[in-house]
């Protein structure tokens, strides 16, 4: 049934695909399609407008017009299809235990595994550890990543364009909120995408309920450091 109610409205010209309003949706009603946000249906829009803030491109805005009602039992829905779907990729074989091991004079990793998605939010290497986390492409631009930034800290990597960053919001949260965590320390490219890392962080600090020191390091595409900011 449609009614008139407030509903968001997303300007695909103006919209660059970046993805930091994703994790502000706390229903998912947004997602990345073709390389932009689109609200993937009116009846998961409660019309709040969390997203706003998030968009550096003013893309997102409220807008009151005829459109479905929202349908907090459909969220509910889709996200159980979101989580089963999520649950139902296989890992690798590798990472399906969480290890420690000592640094080889090849490396300066020091656990496995190392993606998001596949380390367990209990593993005991995460206790009362300083995290690392690191957008994909960092480790192909910055040349001496691990020299620079490893020195014991727990590496996890990750996309914030192409993976879930609502499932990020959720893993980061559980592993704030278990394992006493002392600082984070996030490496992100230049590009306007990756600063999604750094909304996921603050969100999942809020959903746990925990303020964590942060420091945020832009790296270039060239591979130089352009900034450095605690945040």
């Amino acid at each position: 049934m449609k009614v008139t109610r407030k509903v968001v409205r997303i300007d695909e010209e103006k919209c660059d695909g970046c993805g930091l309003c994703i994790p502000s949706c706390a229903e998912g009603a947004i997602q990345l399609v073709d390389g932009k946000a689109r609200l993937i249906s009116e009846k998961f829009c409660d019309g709040l407008g969390a997203c706003l803030g998030e968009c550096p491109k003013g893309a997102i805005s409220i807008e009151e017009r005829e459109a479905e009602e929202f349908d907090e039992e459909a969220v509910m829905e889709y996200q159980k299809a979101l989580e089963k779907t999520a649950s139902s990729i296989p890992g690798c074989p590798v990472s399906q235990k969480a290890q420690e091991f000592k640094e080889s004079k090849t490396t300066k990793l020091w656990h496995w595994p190392v993606k998001i998605n596949l380390v367990p939010v209990d593993a005991d290497f995460l206790k009362e550890s300083f995290l690392l986390v690191i957008a994909d492409c960092v480790g192909v631009c910055y040349p001496t990543l691990q020299d620079d930034f490893f020195n014991k800290k727990v590496v996890l990597i990750g996309c914030p364009k192409f993976d879930d960053q609502r499932r990020y919001v959720e893993k980061f949260s559980q592993i704030f909120q278990k394992n006493a965590i002392k600082g984070i320390q996030l490496l992100r490219m230049e590009v306007p995408c990756c600063g999604g890392l750094a909304v996921i962080l603050k969100n999942a600090m809020k959903t746990a309920g925990v303020q964590i020191p942060m420091e945020e390091v832009v790296i270039g595409i060239k591979g130089e450091i352009l900034s450095r900011a605690v945040i």
